[in-house]
């Protein structure tokens, strides 16, 4: 795939050079919060290059790996859709960079891959995540409860999110 880009952010399939910085990325407590903890190359490694049920790509922002966006593809034509998931650096946050992110991808997914319907759930508590993802056009469906669980934490709930292409603004 060739990069993606937005008027800010590039979009790039996750690769070795990336690691090291996705590691310290998901080590940032405010991303350990929702994504939990024990992330170290090998893990970053296994979850998000290695993984063949999901894809990673790297979000850069003038040079710099600013996130990741995790793509999971259902790839059956009675159920088809994708999956997202994103973090940004807490350096990043705030600044409608994963908005501009969630659209490239989104974006891509439809005009590429055919793509019409789009999930994210996140934690219910995740009040930043979900206005993010509100403005970018999804909408709540429901809460899923005891949905996710970090260690030594307690299960939490997840609030499922969907957006239809024709539904972008």
């Amino acid at each position: 795939m060739k990069t993606l880009r937005g008027e800010r952010v590039s979009i790039r399939p996750a690769t070795e050079a990336d690691v090291k910085s996705l590691v310290a990325l998901l080590a940032e407590p405010a991303v350990a919060r929702w994504w939990g903890t024990g992330y170290d190359a090998e893990r970053v490694r296994h979850d998000h290059l290695e993984d063949p049920r999901s894809e990673t790509f790297t979000i850069e922002v003038d040079g710099q790996v600013a996130g990741l966006v995790l793509v999971s593809e259902e790839n059956d034509p009675e159920y088809r859709h994708a999956a997202l998931d994103i973090s940004l650096s807490t350096a990043f946050q705030g600044r409608g960079l994963g908005r501009e992110a969630l659209r490239v991808v989104i974006d891509h997914l439809v005009r590429d891959r055919g793509h019409h319907r789009f999930t994210i759930d996140p934690d219910v508590e995740n009040e930043p995540a979900i206005r993010c993802y509100a403005a970018v056009g999804f909408r709540p469906v429901g809460v899923m409860r005891s949905y996710s669980h970090v260690a030594d934490g307690p299960w939490r709930d997840g609030l499922l999110m969907d957006l239809l292409a024709d539904e972008l603004p």
